[in-house]
């Protein structure tokens, strides 16, 4: 699965639950909040100030790591 801009961060928890820690980095630091977790990566991006695509290549590059 390929992570973008659209997809909630709920999803991405539910299959590389090892993603927690980039999100923490950003400032997430409530992921178990419903809140954040029906989030986009977009919108998570915008509220702390992150460049969605530098994220996106964070998270996708764990991803295709771990399978």
């Amino acid at each position: 699965m390929t992570i973008n801009k659209d997809t909630v961060i709920g999803d991405i928890l539910k299959i590389a639950p090892q993603a927690a820690p980039i999100f923490m980095g950003i400032g997430m630091h409530c992921l178990g909040c419903p809140a954040s977790q029906g989030e986009t990566v977009e919108v998570a991006c915008k509220v702390h100030g992150v460049d969605v695509e530098a994220l996106l290549a964070k998270v996708n590059e764990l991803i295709a790591a771990v399978k």
